[in-house]
């Protein structure tokens, strides 16, 4: 826990600049570790380091929690400052202890460094000691506020934390440990009757393992031990001093296997995370699934953009109708407004005899996704414009108009506000897609997310390649959360399913499967493209076949669950 002094170094150095200019002199803080929280003069340098080696007065005002005054300290015992005693130059040593209560939260000390500044303290000791014993109860003073606001906060939370997770067993236990309250899940977790039963003692052991982002407890309660997986609150408030939100660990591990066996799920189970960013963007999601008005999903490449435009449309009230995706940077300019607006017959050379209808008629009473807008040409921008604005649309070919009911969700990973300043893309266009904006945070700015994805990630795989894992040591963990992800969470699936890949069946996840780049942080350049995965696979399956030639070949087709035709084809492309 971070001592309380730190928590407020900003406020804490405004006081010692304030001492410092009333009493002249060199001033430093320091909390009950010895850590220089502030210092003015020869003292600001110093700010941020430690001074138990040569703070041993603080310590003596720490341990006792009086005053101390050092006359010419140079020639005194306590001097730890200099290597030789002789050199000191400091002339004059005051400190005064800052109690919270009955602790010492933290020393107010100064020095002073030539005879005129030791005169000038000397002649007001008892005024300037006072002065620092009342800086110090004010220093304290605010400390509670703190405190006292956090402790406030973090009541605030957890009440919002409860109503978010009233699935959970919920028990709350007073200083004594003795269960104040449990819910009904909590009751059917641990089998207790449904009848209040006489006051329970509850005592809880946390363990070392964790599954996703809960950790293991042994709870003691009723004469039995129960393996629980939860968080502990610490609270003081209505005689509660502990509130415990706990789940069954083995129906949670079933639920968390089928999560990552579905991998064509849809909504907003497919947006994995449990970071702030992801509750509120899901939280969002499920405000505006209602709503017909235009989106725009912004976002990195990889974040999963189509996946948030899904759980939009699963959410809403035409879940029932299609959803129709478009990639308008993937398809050619000449086809795109065929593809969205379709076509009669005769419309153009080579076009289907009976014409086509085109996207947005085939998303009629659903959702049009169109992915990359930012690659759209601006002339087929003037259209869609028309069409959003009109909620009509006309076939290539036709002079009819045809009325359309469909709610339109653009994305792009591109910065449209610049475009539009850069005559890149049209202004009215982007505006008229802009009104309800939603932004994707790219997996660097939620890092507690890493780890929940890739144990979904890695039990995706093992199932799909039919491998049984040991063991994931801690070195495959620490290089996945210390890599930048600049792929997002596209390149974090992409890296599982090598390492997965790559690893023997039985046999451990560790970095030694991981990309190079990976292993070293980002550092070793950009990201693995599929293609130099998809060659270091067939290379790791080649070598590891028993025997050579053709049969080799069928042997390492099977481990790769590809045909031994597609094999050759790969060999030749890789020159392997």
């Amino acid at each position: 826990m971070t001592p309380t002094l730190r928590k407020m170094q900003d406020s804490v150095s405004k006081y010692a600049e304030a001492i410092a200019r009333v009493l002249q002199v060199d001033v430093e803080i320091v909390d009950d570790t010895l850590y220089r929280v502030a210092g003015t003069g020869r003292f600001a340098g110093g700010v941020g380091r430690s001074m138990a080696e040569t703070g041993l007065a603080y310590s003596r005002v720490i341990a006792s929690g009086e005053p101390c005054v050092i006359d010419l300290p140079g020639f005194a015992e306590v001097c730890r400052k200099c290597r030789h005693w002789q050199r000191c130059e400091e002339t004059f040593e005051m400190s005064t202890p800052i109690l919270m209560g009955s602790s010492v939260i933290g020393v107010i000390g100064f020095v002073c460094f030539t005879t005129e500044q030791r005169e000038h303290i000397i002649a007001s000791k008892d005024i300037f000691f006072d002065f620092l014993r009342q800086m110090g109860e004010l220093i304290a003073s605010k400390a509670v506020e703190m405190l006292e606001y956090e402790r406030s906060k973090a009541v605030g939370e957890l009440l919002e934390d409860i109503v978010d997770k009233v699935e959970e067993g919920v028990l709350l236990v007073n200083g004594r440990g003795k269960v104040v309250r449990l819910n009904a899940k909590a009751r059917t977790i641990l089998g207790l009757p449904g009848d209040s039963p006489a006051p329970l003692t509850a005592r809880l052991t946390q363990g070392t393992e964790q599954l996703l982002s809960y950790r293991e407890f042994d709870l003691e309660l009723a004469g039995r031990t129960h393996q629980v997986v939860g968080e502990a609150y610490p609270l003081q408030l209505g005689g509660v001093s502990l509130v415990f939100l706990f789940r069954d660990p083995r129906a949670m591990q079933v639920e968390a296997l089928k999560l990552a066996a579905a991998g064509d799920r849809v909504g907003l189970e497919a947006l994995i995370g449990a970071s702030g960013v992801m509750r509120e963007l899901k939280a969002q999601i499920v405000r505006l699934a209602r709503s017909s008005s235009t989106v725009l999903i912004q976002g990195e490449s990889g974040t999963g953009k189509e996946l948030v435009a899904r759980a939009l449309h699963q959410e809403s009230a035409i879940a029932d109708g299609p959803f129709v995706a478009v990639n308008c940077g993937a398809i050619p300019e000449a086809l795109l407004e065929s593809e969205l607006f379709g076509y009669v017959r005769g419309a153009f050379t080579g076009a289907n005899p009976k014409g086509r209808i085109g996207k947005f008629e085939q998303a009629s009473g659903g959702l049009l996704f169109l992915d990359e807008i930012g690659d759209m040409p601006l002339h087929l921008q003037v259209k869609l414009l028309r069409a959003l604005e009109q909620r009509e649309i006309q076939r290539l070919g036709s002079t009819a108009v045809t009325p359309i009911k469909v709610r339109v969700i653009a994305a792009s990973n591109k910065n449209l506000e610049q475009m539009v300043a850069e005559s890149a893309f049209r202004e009215d266009l982007f505006y008229r897609l802009n009104v309800i904006p939603i932004h994707i945070p790219p997996l660097r700015a939620r890092p507690e997310d890493i780890r929940i994805l890739s144990e979904v990630f890695v039990t995706r795989y093992l199932e799909r390649l039919q491998k049984r894992l040991l063991a994931v040591e801690d070195s495959f963990r620490e290089a996945i959360e210390a890599y930048p992800w600049p792929g997002n969470v596209r390149e974090l699936q992409n890296t599982i399913e090598f390492a997965v890949n790559m690893m023997d069946s039985p046999g451990n996840l560790h970095a030694g499967l991981l990309p190079g780049r990976i292993r070293q942080g980002g550092a070793g350049g950009g990201d693995m493209s599929f293609e130099a995965m998809e060659r270091a696979l067939i290379r790791k399956a080649l070598a590891l076949s028993e025997s050579g030639g053709r049969a080799g070949k069928v042997q390492a087709a099977g481990k790769l669950g590809i045909s031994v035709a597609t094999l050759y084809r790969k060999i030749k492309k890789y020159g392997l």
